[in-house]
């Protein structure tokens, strides 16, 4: 090994003296001092060695490495006050195209978003928004949501703080607005909601809105006929969607919508939505008189919508920041 390192100083000094340009001059120091080099595949062999011979050798490679090191920098000046670096590295050409960046577009996630609110806007729904951190009041209490409720546990829930959550829906968005606003009311409220639970269609942060209308008059079929007008709308006009009756504390009756699912392992039905009519003790705490006003809410995933319209099979995908996956939309 020794004779090895020696034959590598005598033929690398006289490679870099007869350089000529800084390229060849970069090249030679890969070739040489790089991480595939010929001095790291010299010192490979080390570990084969007495220890007391391994340490000789290995403080020999390392003053090489400085010796090689010193002469590169010294050539590489050299060339520079010469003039003799290839005019690519010393000069700049304003001529040349500049490099254009890649162009970007909105995410699959908020396309869709956008769709939605679009759609619904022009039925007539304002946006509403609020905040992310949120009171349990807001995200439980005032949607009659009871104190032993499987969704205000630890397992269900992200807690800040004692009386402080993620909001785990958007919900608390319609609340804020009924205490400010005299009903007729009609918004969407998009934004980022978290849950601890993740599988190929659940995600601990995922993206929702919701829907309230408080006016007189309004019914369960009101609400199922909009719902399904929003449905065959996004998804086309031959959808196949199905309500199932269902159980939510804020709402009675209330409702699960399912659409028929296509991928490429088949057709199943994915739960898009929750909805139903306003529970009168809800109105109680937006102080609206529920013998006057009814009304309907519903919550939607973005995701899982996103997951139908483009049959995605994992939620995931969309989380990635995979450009190959994102840069289809």
């Amino acid at each position: 090994m020794r004779q090895k390192l020696e034959e590598l100083r005598t033929n690398a000094l006289k490679e870099i003296d007869e350089v000529s340009d800084l390229s060849q001059l970069e090249a030679l120091r890969v070739r040489i001092l790089g991480r595939k080099g010929s001095l790291t595949e010299i010192l490979r062999g080390l570990g084969q060695i007495p220890l007391e011979e391994r340490r000789v050798l290995g403080q020999m490679a390392n003053e090489l490495k400085g010796v090689l090191q010193e002469a590169m920098d010294s050539k590489k000046k050299a060339l520079e006050a010469s003039g003799k670096a290839s005019a690519k590295e010393m000069a700049l050409d304003v001529t040349l195209p500049g490099r254009r960046p890649p162009k970007g577009h909105p995410h699959p996630v908020m396309q869709v978003a956008e769709e939605i609110v679009e759609i619904f806007a022009e039925l007539g729904f304002q946006v509403a928004s609020g905040p992310d951190v949120e009171l349990e009041y807001y995200n439980f209490d005032s949607l009659n949501t009871p104190k032993d409720h499987p969704a205000r546990d630890l397992h269900d829930t992200f807690f800040v703080k004692p009386g402080v959550v993620l909001r785990t829906q958007t919900s608390p968005v319609q609340m804020r607005v009924m205490e400010k606003t005299p009903p007729p009311v009609a918004i969407v409220a998009p934004g980022r909601v978290y849950r601890v639970d993740a599988d190929a269609t659940h995600s601990p942060m995922f993206y929702q809105i919701e829907g309230l209308l408080v006016d007189k008059g309004v019914s369960f079929a009101d609400l199922k006929g909009t719902l399904i007008y929003f449905l065959r709308r996004f998804f086309g006009k031959g959808t196949k969607v199905r309500f199932r009756p269902h159980y939510f504390p804020f709402t009675e009756p209330s409702a699960e919508v399912d659409v028929l699912w296509k991928t490429d392992k088949g057709e199943k039905w994915l739960e898009i939505l929750g909805c139903g009519m306003v529970h009168p003790e809800v109105f109680k705490y937006a102080k609206y008189d529920y013998e006057k006003y009814t009304g309907y809410a519903f919550g939607m995933g973005v995701d899982r919508i996103a997951m139908a319209r483009y049959s995605i099979n994992s939620i995931h995908y969309l989380y990635e920041n995979d450009l190959r996956f994102l840069e289809q939309f």
